[in-house]
């Protein structure tokens, strides 16, 4: 794993084209800012759930913003399907950029509670922390469709149920659409293990979500 990722990811950017457009400038799901003063909406369904987020641009290079999501699958386990509430903070750094291609670094920390279901008569309540880092790349093709590639670690720990921290290890990729300047349709998959340092165990983790984004 630890060798195919750094592999993975130099695969795709040796297979950017050199005749690359700029794209439309902005983006949510690659590396590009969504710029000086602007503002976005974006929704996206599917797997874990249903998140809702407003991004601002407070320069060219950095976004500041916040996530509303509620899930059905407990921080992407595929065999966990708990229904939780996360509120998070949204920070995204473009760290490079040429006509080709974009690098960015994410960062959305904050709370989340799951309702986990263990028998009729034997629910239970879990609160924790999400710290999710993730290294994106933002490819475009053409002017009106970006693509982009990258590793996410959205790292959480679980506070008192003898969960304890867990470290999911995702890599995959994604597309925006731009219908116009300001609106895109949009889809992103990562996959992976969560590791669960406790228990000296991993499981499948996955996030497939498709959605829209408005710019204004």
């Amino acid at each position: 794993m630890k060798r195919f990722i750094p592999g993975f990811l130099l695969a795709v950017i040796l297979a950017v084209p050199g005749t690359a457009l700029a794209g439309q400038g902005w983006s949510v799901l690659a590396a590009d800012s969504v710029g000086a003063g602007r503002n976005v909406f974006t929704g996206q369904i599917g797997y874990p759930g249903l998140t809702l987020g407003l991004l601002h641009g407070g320069s060219d290079k950095v976004d500041v913003g916040g996530k509303f999501t509620f899930n059905w699958g407990r921080e992407g386990l595929v065999d966990a399907t708990d229904e939780g509430l996360k509120l998070q903070l949204w920070l995204r750094i473009m760290l490079a950029k040429t006509s080709n291609v974009s690098f960015a670094l994410t960062f959305q920390p904050g709370p989340f509670v799951y309702f986990i279901d263990q028998g009729r008569f034997d629910d239970n309540t879990a609160f924790g922390m999400a710290l999710p880092i993730g290294f994106v790349v933002g490819i475009p093709v053409g002017s009106a469709l970006t693509l982009n590639a990258g590793i996410d670690i959205p790292f959480n720990v679980y506070f008192g149920e003898g969960i304890g921290p867990v470290i999911p290890i995702l890599f995959g990729g994604g597309l925006e659409y731009f219908v116009t300047n300001q609106f895109n349709v949009n889809f992103n998959l990562r996959l992976g293990p969560s590791i669960f340092p406790r228990f000296d165990d991993s499981a499948f983790t996955m996030e497939a979500l498709a959605g829209v984004a408005y710019r204004f």
